[in-house]
Parts: structure tokens; sequence; C-alpha cells
């Protein structure tokens, strides 16, 4: 037997956070020696962070991140394992990771593959390093190799897939396997999304048993820098099984997964492989280690219970957002959020998710350490996480002539329930006088026969000054609270209930978020007034009924369109025929008008999404413009394809005018 113990470890690292970075790489190393573990797989980019975005090209940012390598190396002691940084080589940058046994720094191996879908723009800023090549570079002071290389240390070879060379097809791990490596590393930075985490396990344990080694895959961990959430869950497979797993969304600095393996099972499998050939011309890059003895280990992976029950999406939204606004708070420096609290869904899942923060954060890292971690905050006398949402999370109720006394119960009730400050204003006067005001100038008087949007948007936009005003006394961020259903089509004011500094919902659509309430009703009995109403805007009089679905079209509908419009790029035409297939009990004349009417929303209103706040990145169909989902805010409007949908209509009816 060969027995070495490898480790994986999760780091919640910041962009240019020089001191604070090294510091979690020294915390991490120095919890991966005393776990007496030899090799250690650390993120990728763990010494810049992976979201620096264009201050990558910085020469600066270069030469600190070479700067803090070089602090690290005394600290890799006993160990061998990978330190990511950028590297300038000939012109071009490089997305690396630096192999470092026992002080001495080997070799970079540079990323091949570059993701530039979704949220990922690494094309921007690295070169692909081409496959076989290898060159040389001055790193830290030393003359080091840097490429696609292969290292033996101690008599064990090591090798490298950088995150998104494992996802593609002709990735480097089959090169690897034919080169003689037992152990790949894989540092990674690979964003949450929804179900996610069963990909990355099932690509994993496949790994090590297609190329017969022990994979060992880390991750970043929390809200790195804004938008993304990373959710750690670092996995190490061997001989094909799911060996080791660290904890996903934990509010710790760092998690470590560790465990002994046996090099020479996935040896003897390879030997007992027909078709494995071998190259024999592959020369690794050797450097002599001593690896301590270890006795067997009886190997015991038990996923958290919350990942083996039935609602591990809603888990996983609730632990993804906390984790996010976690993360957020304490490194913007803010003094806790403040929400406008209409009575809705949205913003009631905004502040739910603010006290799933502190309940989560408090359970693992208790009082002490959540004080520790937000050191910004002055906790007071709170002692209990529900006082601590009291100190954390303001609420605010902005009642208008047209508000009913339900939302305004439901408000305050779930203030309550969760312990929130709350506080109640009536913004009628202000309203009125902005009327007032306007209908003086204009010398006629605004009706909702003619001035409905008008009329409508002036009750929103008058509550943004007020909660603002809450956000800058108490030094709190403002949380924005609409949805990514609303964001496809426009349905919202902006300077109204899109005033926020971030906007965590506006990545999920609004079937969900009502279905998280009701599964969430559970643990808050009061939501039960907010899950009893219809969506509503109530800006409109209160004899009217108004409620989104009226003024849009039904959720499920809308959303099944956006996606099949958006997300899958079909036009007016295929998007009808697929939803004539969806939902067979509509009316086509009235199916291809909510189509029609989807895409005239669509386009009027990107200019709306350009400016919507900062928002968390939760699945893979995101509408955010600025990381996600591109669109020219002036365009044609689909008018050519809304006519081809016009035309198979009356061929449906038997002619134009039928």
């Amino acid at each position: 037997m060969q027995l070495i113990r490898v480790a994986s470890v999760a780091l919640n690292q910041t962009p240019l956070d020089w001191d604070g970075n090294r510091d979690r790489i020294v915390a991490a190393l120095a919890a991966a020696r005393e776990a007496e573990a030899s090799i250690v797989c650390l993120p990728e980019l763990a010494i810049t962070g992976y979201g620096c975005e264009d201050a990558f090209l910085s020469p600066g940012v270069q030469r600190t991140a070479q700067a803090v390598l070089a602090e690290l190396l005394p600290e890799t002691r006993g160990l061998i394992t990978c330190l990511g940084l950028p590297v300038y080589h000939r012109k071009a940058l490089y997305n690396t990771a630096c192999l470092v046994a026992d002080g001495r720094p080997l070799g970079l191996v540079a990323k091949q593959f570059l993701p530039g879908d979704g949220v990922h723009y690494e094309p921007r800023w690295f070169k692909p390093w081409p496959d076989g090549a290898k060159g040389s570079v001055t790193v830290a002071g030393d003359e080091l190799p840097i490429g696609d290389l292969i290292f033996d240390c101690g008599g064990v070879v090591i090798g490298f897939e950088i995150c998104e060379d494992a996802w593609v097809a002709d990735r480097p791990g089959a090169d690897l396997a034919l080169a003689g490596a037992d152990i790949i590393l894989n540092p990674s930075a690979s964003h949450f999304a929804f179900g996610k985490q069963t990909v990355r396990r099932r690509y994993v344990a496949e790994s090590s048993r297609a190329f017969g080694v022990t994979y060992v895959y880390s991750n970043a961990l929390g809200n790195e820098a804004g938008r993304m959430i990373y959710d750690g869950g670092s996995l190490i497979s061997h001989n094909g099984d799911l060996v080791a797993a660290g904890e996903r969304f934990s509010f710790a600095d760092h998690t470590l997964a560790t465990v002994v393996v046996d090099l020479e099972e996935n040896r003897l499998r390879q030997m007992r492989t027909a078709g494995y050939r071998p190259r024999v011309d592959v020369a690794p890059l050797a450097v002599e280690f001593d690896y301590p003895e270890l006795a067997p280990e009886v190997v015991e992976l038990t996923p958290a219970a919350w990942e083996e029950g039935q609602d591990v999406k809603e888990e996983e939204f609730r632990r993804a957002v906390a984790l996010g606004l976690f993360d957020y708070l304490r490194k913007s420096g803010a003094q806790g959020f403040v929400v406008s609290l209409s009575g809705g869904a949205d913003s009631a899942t905004v502040v739910c998710l603010v006290a799933e923060m502190v309940e989560l954060a408090t359970a693992e890292l208790g009082l002490e350490g959540v004080a520790g971690k937000l050191g910004q905050i002055d906790f007071g006398d709170a002692c209990e996480p529900r006082q601590l949402v009291g100190r954390l999370l303001t609420c605010v109720y902005q009642a208008t002539a047209n508000s009913s006394r339900t939302t305004r119960d439901a408000a305050r009730g779930v203030a309550e329930a969760l312990g929130a400050t709350f506080y109640e204003l009536d913004v009628e006067p202000l309203v009125a006088g902005y009327r007032a005001l306007v209908e003086g100038a204009i010398d006629r008087e605004l009706t909702w026969e003619s001035d409905d949007v008008t009329l409508q948007n002036i009750q929103a936009r008058s509550r943004g000054p007020s909660v603002w005003m809450f956000a800058n006394l108490e030094s709190k961020l403002l949380l924005a609270t609409s949805n990514r259903s609303e964001a496809a089509v426009g349905y919202t004011t902006m300077d109204g209930d899109t005033c926020g500094g971030l906007s965590p919902i506006a990545g999920i659509d609004t079937a969900f978020l009502r279905h998280w309430l009701r599964w969430h009703e559970a643990r808050v009995p009061a939501l039960a007034a907010v899950n009893a109403q219809q969506p509503t805007a109530e800006l409109r009089p209160l004899a009217e009924g108004q409620t989104d679905e009226g003024d849009l079209m039904p959720y499920p509908l809308l959303d099944a369109i956006e996606g099949a419009a958006i997300r899958d790029k079909h036009t007016p035409l295929e998007v009808f025929l697929e939803m004539r297939a969806e939902f067979p009990d509509y009316d086509l004349r009235l199916l291809a008008g909510y189509v029609e009417h989807f895409f005239n929303l669509w386009c009027r209103n990107q200019w709306k999404r350009e400016r919507y706040a900062p928002s968390f990145h939760l699945d893979d169909k995101n509408l955010d413009p600025k990381t996600w989902c591109r669109f020219p805010i002036l365009s044609g409007g689909f008018s050519r394809e809304l006519r081809e949908l016009g035309a198979h209509l009356d061929e449906l009816d038997g002619g134009p005018g039928q």
C-alpha cells in the first residue's frame, strides 16, 4: 500500500484583499497540516480572488500577486499545495496554479479552457494555454517552467485540471492519465446554481474511475465579489467512489475535506485495464518529498441531511441567498439592511432570507463568531438570533390611499414574527402633493382614465426617498425586492420599487418565490397572511381589484414564455407553438396575444434591466445584462417575427379577418 492523506479546501476570499487572502490561505494550510494532510488543493486564483475583473490586467496586480506568493512559500513547509495567481508571459496573461512542495515552487500549470459564457468572462483577461506547450517564466524571483506540466513529487505523479478544463469534452485529464498521473488536482471557482452539485459529484467520481486517479476538487466559498455565490462543497474521489466532501454554504473562512487514499489501488486498476496504453515518453518534473507513514482509514461519506431530503432546491435557495447576504454585508461594511416591506410575496421573501442569514450564521459560528465576522456592527445587548435580526433588519411599510388593511397587517405580522424593526408611514400626502404640483403646471386634473401609469408610478416613487432616508440614517444597505418575472417584462417602477443597492431575488421567478414562501410558512406561520393573497402592486384604487397577473398574464405562462424566448432564443412563432403544446387549454388568439405582449414588453424595457441593482446568480437563466443576458436597448422589437406569428394565426383561422 502507498497511503497518502489528501485534502481539499474551500476558501472565502475577496478580490484584491491581499493580506486577508494571504492570511486565510495560511489558516487553511495550518488546518490541513494539523489534519496530517500531505497534498492540499486550494481553489482557483486563491491569491488574488477569482472576481478581480479588469483589475487582472493591471501590472501592479500581477506584481503584488507574486509578492504574496513569495510570502506564502514558507507556510507550505511539509506540504504539497497549489497557489493560484495570474501570470504574465510573452504579452499574454494566464490563469495559473503554482505547485509548491515543502516551500519550493516547482512550476506553473496554465489553464487551457476559459469559460466565456454566462457569468464568466475569462477570455477578456486571460489567454488559453496551448495543449502540450511548455515555457519558462520568472515568478517571485524564481525561473519556473510554465504550461502543460505534470509533476513527480516523491514518487507521486500529480497533474492539474483547472475548473473549466474538467467541464469540456477534450479535457486534459485524459492526457494526464496516459502520462501516469496518480492524483489530479482541480482548483475551481464554480459558482452556485440549483442542482449543480449533483453534476459536480458525478463528474468528480467518474473522473477518478475513467482516469485511474485520486481526483481532488476544491471550490471557492461565499459571496466573493458581489454577484456570484460559491457553495464550497469540496470533493475527493478515489477509485471511482466519492470518499470525502466538504460542507456547502459554510459561513466560515474555509472548510476542509480530507481522507487517506491508497494510490496502489488506482495503479492496480490501470494495470488490469486492457485499454490503458500509457505514454512512456513523458518525463514529469521530479522533486524529492517524504510522506509520513499512515494507517488505512475507514471511509464513511454521509451527505448533510438537507441534501438528502425532498426539498433540496428550497434549502439551496435559503442557504445560498443567506450566505450571499452575509458576505455582502460584512464585505461592504454596512450596518445592516433596510427593506420596503409591502406585505406582498417579494418583500416578504427578502426579509425572511435576512432572518435566515442570522439563524444559519449563528447556528454555525455562534453569536460571538458572527460578531467577529461583522466587526463593523455594534451588537449592543443582542444575546440571541431574534434580537440580532432586530439590530440588522429595518422594515418600512409605506401606505397610500390604495393600500389595503390586508397588506398592512401582513407586513407588520411578518416583521414582528422575525423580530425585525418595523416602521409604518403614510406617504399619501406626498403623492397628493406631487399630483397637485403637476396638475398646476399642466392646468388640468390627472385622472385614472387618461393618466393610469403616471398615477401608479408616483405612488411607488414617493416611497423611494423615505426608505432611502432610513438606509442613510442607519448606514444600512437598502435591498430592492423585484424578481426575475417582473424584470423580464419591466413590471416595476424605476426609482420606486427598484430602489436599492442590492437586488437579491432579481434572478428568481415569481412562481418559485411563491412556492418557497408556502414551503417556508412552516417556519414562519405569519407568512400565511402573505400566501393567501394574489400578487398585487396595490397602485390602482382598491375597487378595481388590481392583480399582477391581470396586468400581465398568468405567471406560469409568463415564466414559460421567458424561458423559450430569452433562454432558448426562439422566435415568437416558435414560442407560440411551444406554449400551444404546454398550455393546450388556452384560446389560441389569447395565447398568441400573451406571446406578443411578452416580446413587446421585453424589448421596451431593456433600459430598466440595465439599471437594476446587482443581483445574485442562482440558476442558469439570469436576465442581468451586465453579466449574463445581453440585449440591445434599442432594437427592431421583433416586428417582422411578430407579423410571422400573426400570419400563422390567420392560416389557422382560414384567412385574414376570419
